[in-house]
C-alpha cells in the first residue's frame, strides 16, 4: 500500500478526499492527509464552519473548501474523488452518502450506525451506479475484517470475532461522560454510546452481517477475564460456525483478536513450534486500533482496487434498542441516549425497534405510547416513530431484504 501511495505522490495524482464530519475521526483524518503519502484533502464539510475550518487548518494542505452545506460541495464538478462520511449524523449522513453514489463517487463509512442500519441498501445503491461504498478500516470491524481476510488465506476457519474492552456501564448518562469527553474532546453523546456498550455492539453487529457471525446471545456474553488467552477456554465452541463477542479488562488491555480453527495435525505441528500452542483453536491478538490513521488503507482498496474492506451479506442482526431508566409514557425521544443497544438476531428481535432509527432528525420527534420499565425493550407498538426520510429509507430497505435483493 505504501508503495502505491508514494507512486501517486510521485506522478503528483493524489487521491483527492472531501471529508464529511470534522469532529474526533474526521477531523483526525484531516490530519492524516498532511502525514500520509498521496493524499490530498479538499473540501471539509461541517455545520460547525469552525470545526471544517481547524480541520483543513491541521491537514496543512491549500486552498481547502470549507462548506456547512454539502450538496453545494457535491455540486461542485469532478473535485473530489472519494467521499468520507464521520459524522455523528444518521438521516443527514444518508442523504449525503445516497447523493454522492448517484454521482459515481465512491465512499468511506466511518459513521458506523449508518453502516450498520442501512448498508444493504447503501452497497445497492452503489452497485446501481457503478462504484463503491466501504466500512472504514481503522475502526475495531474493519481491523478485524482484514485480520480475517489474511487468516482465511492461511487456511484456517474463523471461530470467533472479539473485541477487548476495557470497561462498560449500560446506564451511562449524559452528566456522568461529560468530564471524559471533555479531557479527550469527543462528542458527548457519542462517549455515552461508547461507555453503554451501544457502540460495540454496532461494530459486532457490523462483523456479524459481513460475516455470518450471529451472537451467542442477545447483547453477547461480555465475560470479565484477566487476560485475553482465557478466551480460548472462556467459551466450548460448541455452536456451529462463527460468532461475535467481546471480553472486559483482559490484559495487556484494549485490542481485537479472532480465534481460529484448524484440524490438521501436520499444521497444529507447525503452529506448536511457532509457539501459538496445541491447538485445534489458535488467538490472534491485535493490542490497538488507531482509527483515522489506519484509515488511508480503504481509501486505497477502494480507489485502487475496487475493494471495500467489508460489506453486509444481508442483514443477519441489528442493535436494538432498551430502556436506561424508567421512562413515562409521552416521553418524546431527543436522543437515542436515553436507551442502550443490544445486538440480536433479527429473527429473535421482529418487535423490536433499531436503535439507530430513532435518530431521524426532523422537528418531530418519536414518542413512547406507553411508559416503559428500566431495562425493558422498546417495541413497535410502544412508540410513534414520525414519516421521515430516515424512516422512508428504511422501509426501502426492508423490502430488498424481503425480496432477498
Amino acid at each position: 500500500m505504501y508503495s502505491d501511495l508514494l507512486k501517486l505522490e510521485k506522478e503528483k495524482k493524489p487521491i483527492r478526499l472531501c471529508v464529511v464530519g470534522t469532529g474526533h475521526q474526521g477531523g483526525g483524518l484531516c490530519l492524516q492527509t498532511r502525514l500520509t503519502p498521496g493524499l490530498k484533502l479538499v473540501a471539509t464539510v461541517d455545520l460547525n464552519v469552525e470545526a471544517a475550518r481547524n480541520a483543513a487548518r491541521i491537514s496543512g494542505q491549500d486552498r481547502v473548501i470549507i462548506s456547512n452545506d454539502y450538496f453545494s460541495v457535491l455540486a461542485r464538478p469532478d473535485i473530489y474523488d472519494i467521499m468520507i462520511e464521520s459524522s455523528t449524523s444518521i438521516e443527514s449522513a444518508a442523504k449525503y452518502v445516497i447523493a454522492t453514489l448517484e454521482k459515481h463517487i465512491p465512499v468511506i463509512l466511518m459513521n458506523a450506525e449508518l453502516d450498520l442500519l442501512l448498508g444493504p441498501l447503501l452497497h445497492k445503491i452503489a452497485e446501481e451506479n457503478n462504484t463503491i461504498i466501504s466500512s472504514d478500516s481503522g475502526d475495531q470491524p474493519g481491523v478485524l475484517a482484514r485480520m480475517a481476510d489474511e487468516i482465511l488465506a492461511m487456511g484456517f476457519q474463523l471461530r470467533m470475532f472479539g473485541n477487548n474492552k476495557g470497561y462498560l456501564n449500560k446506564y451511562a448518562h449524559y452528566e456522568l461522560m461529560k468530564p471524559f469527553a471533555k479531557q479527550h474532546h469527543i462528542n458527548t453523546s457519542e462517549c455515552v454510546k461508547m461507555t453503554d456498550g451501544s457502540k460495540i455492539a454496532v461494530e459486532m453487529a457490523l462483523l456479524a452481517n459481513a460475516f455470518n457471525a450471529p451472537p451467542l446471545m442477545r447483547g453477547m456474553e461480555g465475560p470479565k477475564l484477566k487476560h485475553v488467552i482465557q478466551v480460548l477456554d472462556r467459551f466450548d465452541f460448541g455452536y456451529a460456525g462463527c460468532a461475535v463477542e467481546y471480553i472486559l479488562g483482559a490484559k495487556p488491555g484494549g485490542g481485537v483478536f479472532l480465534i481460529v480453527e484448524t484440524y490438521d495435525p501436520l499444521q497444529q505441528q507447525y503452529l506448536d513450534y511457532y509457539k501459538m500452542g496445541l491447538g485445534p483453536r489458535y488467538l490472534f491478538y491485535r493490542p490497538y486500533h488507531l482509527c483515522h490513521l489506519e484509515t488511508p488503507r480503504a481509501i486505497v482498496s477502494v480507489y485502487l482496487y475496487s475493494k471495500p474492506i467489508m460489506k453486509p451479506q444481508g442483514k443477519l442482526t441489528d442493535v436494538f434498542a432498551f430502556a436506561k431508566r424508567d421512562i413515562p409514557k409521552g416521553f418524546k425521544i431527543e436522543k437515542t441516549i436515553e436507551f442502550y443497544g443490544l445486538i440480536d438476531m433479527r429473527d429473535n428481535a421482529r418487535e423490536l425497534v433499531p436503535i439507530a432509527l430513532l435518530e431521524n432528525e426532523g422537528k418531530d420527534r418519536p414518542y413512547l405510547k406507553q411508559s416503559m420499565a428500566k431495562d425493558q425493550p422498546l417495541k413497535w407498538h410502544d412508540v410513534e416513530i414520525p414519516d421521515s426520510d430516515l424512516w422512508r429509507l428504511y422501509q426501502r430497505q426492508e423490502e430488498l431484504l424481503e425480496k432477498g435483493e
